[in-house]
């Protein structure tokens, strides 16, 4: 599999602890105990894969780990190879604060094994108030069921937990030391394109790359990319995608000569802006060997509107191609590429992205549709999860074709990792996607959008991550489903803002009260107008990604059974959980630039 960025990819460490007393007692706990650390080895590598395929990679300590000593040999180990995250296991009583993982900047969490012979809650214990003392926030797993000390099974619930932390902590661990890249500035006046250094540096131990929408015009005049790559994708995009009828006023129409122009210009975008992220070696072979390096960008974006789209084809196709999971070379990775460059909605998709390992749908969250409102432009009752209204979900034509809803597994419609899409399942995408010559009004520079609807039904979850003055970054989360209406109800509704733009219908979960009382507060609450939308319901996974960051969560939907943060915050209160995240972020300050 490719890896785009420079580097091994990040390993979780896994520490197995035992009680350091010899003459029997760590004689006959040493087989259980690294049986323990085999065991959370094999579920991780059965459960979990890096965005680019592969199997997730473990180390173990080289022994169980006793004491001081051994704590640093295993910390030296980890060091040498990679370890973005840890956890340690127990099946027993060992020496608290001189067996913990002492690192500051990886997540870390310990499974103290529930059983009577030997209880590694006890250590659990130990350890955990060791961590809490000394400031280094630590996840506490410990299952609800006792186990006999032969019995070598993960519980269920441990299972849950184990993977949870995984998932986040290997978010964590993937965007370190990487760049998110911003091509061009402002948008608009758009505020999460008023990209934050000190946000990223400190919160996610990234860089920040910066490169003037006039690279474009640079590379492009002085052809910077693979021309045969070229060939091969205008080829491809001829053969794919469909151009749909200009919708402009015939007055504001471009010829047919401009139209094909701007095939070619989208095409070299494209390519252009993925070397810019990741480099290409190709161009080296080219001469241009600095251009060939890129800026090892996690993820970007793209200015666009006004100062490149009032002259220069619009940047839809490019942000739709790199956001989906295919194109002429095949199916391979998704981009994480923000329109507008909205930063902060790019960070978003990165954080789903890095959990689920799909693509991820970059949306306006645009209008809030009462029943009674559809009702009286349509003459239609809204029923099922769309009952209590429905949040459209637009942007001009840069969304992900993966949330056309023509993937499946096991006949459901689904947003999946591409090693499981298959070439029927993309060029069904394709199929179901034409892209229109782009609303001159808004795009004098003319381009395509790609417009398809998302009909189908399926599990997601909104996020947005905003800045807000004096308090830092915070985490929106909104559970909900995609809906499927009516065609003759969703023309209604689409044919009321700009047609050439894609579609998907939003039903968020309620919960009575709050933000989720009904569908009208969850739009009334959100904090900007963009959105990023993962397939799946990951609340649980971003409220623990967020914890680890120190970033609060100021409104979600998730279960509070789900909730799963280190267990220090529960000196911040039991009671009001959405204060004593605040409370704890707070306190322990960003991952990155600690108090």
């Amino acid at each position: 599999m490719t890896n785009y960025w420079v580097g091994d990819l990040p390993r979780i460490g896994i520490r197995p602890i035992i009680d350091g007393r010899r003459r029997g007692i760590r004689e006959s706990l040493e087989e259980k105990t690294m049986n323990m650390a085999k065991s959370v080895e094999a579920l991780l590598k059965e459960h979990l894969r890096y965005p680019n395929g592969e199997t997730v990679e473990c180390v173990i300590a080289d022994t169980t780990i006793g004491g001081v000593t051994e704590a640093a040999r295993c910390a030296d180990k980890f060091a040498k190879h990679n370890v973005g995250l840890t956890i340690s296991v127990t099946p027993c009583w060992a020496y608290g604060s001189e067996t913990i993982d002492m690192d500051p900047m990886i997540p870390k969490a310990i499974w103290g094994f529930n059983g009577t012979e030997r209880p590694g809650a006890v250590y659990l214990a130990a350890a955990l108030a060791a961590h809490n003392q000394k400031g280094l926030p630590a996840f506490s797993i410990y299952g609800r069921e006792v186990q006999d000390i032969d019995d070598n099974s993960i519980p269920e619930d441990v299972k849950g937990k184990l993977l949870q932390f995984a998932r986040a902590g290997l978010a964590v661990a993937l965007m370190k030391g990487k760049s998110y890249l911003a091509m061009g500035s402002v948008s608009m006046g758009i505020a999460g394109s008023i990209v934050d250094a000190p946000f990223f540096q400190k919160y996610l131990g990234m860089r920040n790359e910066y490169v003037d929408m006039s690279e474009f015009t640079r590379r492009i005049e002085e052809e910077i990319y693979d021309p045969e790559e070229f060939a091969k994708a205008l080829k491809w995009t001829k053969e794919n995608c469909t151009e749909g009828e200009d919708q402009n006023k015939p007055e504001k129409q471009r010829s047919r000569a401009d139209k094909d122009k701007d095939w070619e210009t989208v095409v070299k975008m494209t390519l252009i802006a993925r070397d810019l992220m990741i480099g290409n070696p190709r161009l080296k072979e080219l001469g241009f060997e600095e251009e060939a390096e890129g800026h090892n960008a996690l993820a970007g974006g793209f200015q666009g509107q006004r100062q490149w789209t009032d002259h220069f084809p619009n940047g839809d196709f490019m942000e739709a191609i790199l956001n989906s999971s295919y194109d002429w070379n095949g199916i391979r990775q998704a981009y994480m590429f923000a329109t507008e460059n909205d930063a902060l909605n790019g960070v978003s998709m990165l954080f789903g992205h890095l959990l689920t390992n799909t693509a991820q749908l970059f949306a306006d969250v645009r209008t809030y549709w009462s029943p009674d409102a559809v009702e009286r432009v349509t003459g239609a009752k809204l029923s099922g999860k769309a009952a209590g209204g429905l949040i459209h979900l637009i942007n001009s034509g840069s969304a992900t074709l993966d949330a056309t809803g023509k993937l499946e597994r096991d006949g459901e419609p689904v947003i999946k990792p591409f090693w499981e899409i298959t070439e029927e399942e993309a060029a069904a995408c394709l199929k179901a996607t034409t892209w229109y010559p782009g609303n001159t009004e808004y795009f004098r520079g003319g381009g395509y959008s790609s417009k398809f609807v998302t009909e189908a039904e399926m599990p997601v979850t909104m996020c947005r991550l905003n800045l807000v003055e004096g308090l830092g970054p915070v985490l929106q989360i909104a559970e909900g489903y995609t809906v499927k209406l009516p065609r003759e109800v969703h023309d209604v509704l689409d044919a009321r803002t700009d047609y050439t733009w894609p579609t998907t219908w939003f039903a968020p979960n309620l919960t009575g009260r709050g933000a989720f009382r009904d569908v009208y507060s969850v739009m009334n609450h959100w904090g900007a107008n963009h959105g990023s939308i993962s397939y799946g319901h990951i609340g649980k996974d971003l409220i623990s990604l967020a914890a680890m960051l120190r970033i609060p969560v100021s409104m979600h939907n998730v279960k509070e059974e789900d909730i799963f943060r280190p267990s220090t915050w529960n000196a911040f209160g039991t009671d009001g959980l959405e204060g004593a995240d605040y409370r704890a972020c707070e306190t322990f300050g960003p991952l990155y630039g600690r108090k």
